[in-house]
């Protein structure tokens, strides 16, 4: 497919998203853009919400990741599962019942400002590597299959891409996301299905007899028990999963803004219920997908691609979507679910950051009325621009996308679950003021215990496992600092 015909399909694809916000950005002011007046429908949200979970991470990387891992991802997303229980039903009834903007206002009002800021900063700091680490991604596709023929700088297609997402959100924000998020869920489920379809066709099989296939059984193993030193391993995976669950969604604004715009707990948590439920199915679907295009590569010769001398398994399904004959058809829907899976996790992602730092470091709330819609595009433009600076450098990153993105997490999302976890199963009060260098030690020990020699702890690998250790090391930490004046748990 030739790159002018790509970026019309982009453009028209952005026509039709800023016809939404045209729609629902009638109304701009601070309420709307941060809380969507709390209108929300929840099944709306619910489905809404599985595009910003997967996103362009998943639906470029996973399938790549099935070569080395095959099917062992699925353990992380069944601890997904479980650590979705624990917000359904401990995490969202607190925050409704606080009634608030920012969940991290909960840590003002259990422990002092300075808790509450340290949760707000490791918010931004991992929602801007997050949502980096993801427009990255895209860029980079962008970048393979569209920009690099033009001869157009990876720069420029990082800048084009963000410009995007700032056109149609800078308005009405959340309101505006809630429904877009929709849309772009739709495309990227229909590419992947349609992906599926035209494959096994072309393979001559249908999905059935796919999944029974010899082929299918070399790539579908899930789980691994055999080596607890491996990052593999079951356990690693399945309380790894339970706690980046938890973290990089109930304790993370991007995600939690949109359940908040519900009108009500209740339908808050059917809209997690379902969410999750969906999800499982998906990431199967997804993994599926990948042993597929694994099976397709080795069937018909096709390597996975290279770039700037290293091996990208994330471009895989960009390369037999678009340059193996399967036919225009694949080549549309593979670009729809493409910018669709890339901007439904990076436009709210833009929106939650604008959001935190408005209220959770400018005070927006408390400034005068005249002061707030202003203040919070200037906000808006800002954050735009270090996504865009981050991006950039992220160009000589190394490895496996989905890899990097949960292990940064991992250390990023340790303090904040920490500190929720000491506000919620304790009485205690703390000494606020030591609190960030609680938070940071607790970092620093994390990633040194990351690094322990093999004299101490022979062949064992650690993965996701690290983000409740470094949860765990932030709570006694707090525990140290703890005052006699206890406090009733909110």
């Amino acid at each position: 497919m030739k790159p002018i015909y790509i970026l019309l399909l982009i453009a028209a694809y952005f026509i039709l998203l800023l016809l939404i916000s045209f729609v629902t950005g009638k109304d701009d002011s601070n309420e709307t853009f941060f809380k969507a007046n709390k209108q929300s429908p929840w099944y709306v949200v619910a489905f809404g919400m599985i595009g910003a979970t997967l996103s362009g991470v998943t639906f470029i990387s996973v399938p790549g990741w099935v070569g080395t891992t095959q099917f062992g991802y699925m353990q992380a997303v069944f601890g997904f599962f479980v650590g979705t229980m624990f917000i359904i039903f401990v995490l969202l009834p607190l925050y409704y019942k606080l009634n608030v903007i920012s969940i991290y206002q909960y840590l003002d009002q259990r422990f002092g400002i300075v808790s509450y800021k340290t949760g707000a900063f490791f918010f931004l700091l991992s929602r801007v590597m997050g949502a980096s680490f993801r427009l990255f991604l895209v860029s980079l596709t962008l970048q393979y299959v569209v920009f690099q023929e033009l001869g157009v700088p990876f720069w420029v297609t990082v800048v084009f891409s963000i410009l995007l997402i700032w056109v149609y959100t800078f308005r009405s924000g959340i309101k505006t996301i809630v429904w877009t998020d929709t849309l772009q869920t739709f495309f990227m489920l229909f590419a992947v299905g349609t992906a599926i379809f035209l494959i096994t066709q072309k393979m001559g099989w249908s999905f059935t007899e796919f999944l029974a296939s010899s082929e299918f059984q070399q790539y579908n193993k899930i789980f691994y028990f055999d080596d607890p030193n491996a990052k593999i391993y079951f356990w690693k995976y399945f309380i790894g999963g339970i706690f980046i669950a938890i973290t990089m969604t109930g304790l993370d604004q991007d995600m939690m803004q949109k359940n908040l715009t519900c009108k009500n707990k209740k339908d808050a948590q059917k809209n997690m219920f379902t969410m999750i439920s969906l999800l499982v199915i998906v990431n199967f679907v997804f993994l599926s997908l990948g042993a597929l295009l694994y099976i397709y590569a080795t069937k018909y010769n096709i390597s996975i691609p290279v770039v700037d001398g290293r091996v990208r398994s994330d471009l895989l399904f960009p390369e037999i979507a678009l340059n193996s004959g399967l036919g225009n058809t694949l080549s549309i829907v593979f670009i729809l679910g493409l910018i669709a899976a890339a901007y439904s996790s990076a436009d709210s992602a833009l929106t939650s950051l604008t959001t935190s730092f408005s209220v959770d470091f400018l005070n927006i709330e408390k400034r005068p009325k005249s002061q707030q819609k202003p203040l919070r595009k200037k906000v808006h433009i800002v954050i735009s621009i270090v996504l865009m600076l981050v991006v950039i450098l992220f160009n000589k990153l190394d490895g496996n996308v989905v890899s990097n993105l949960f292990t940064f997490a991992s250390f990023t999302y340790g303090p904040l679950l920490g500190l929720f976890a000491f506000g919620i199963f304790t009485k205690h009060q703390i000494r606020d003021k030591y609190v960030w260098i609680i938070a940071l030690q607790a970092i620093v020990i994390s990633i040194a215990i990351t690094y322990l020699p093999e004299s101490i702890i022979g062949a064992y690998k650690f993965h996701w496992e690290i983000l409740p250790i470094n949860g765990l090391l932030t709570f006694a930490g707090l525990w140290l600092i703890r005052t006699k004046r206890n406090t009733k748990t909110m």
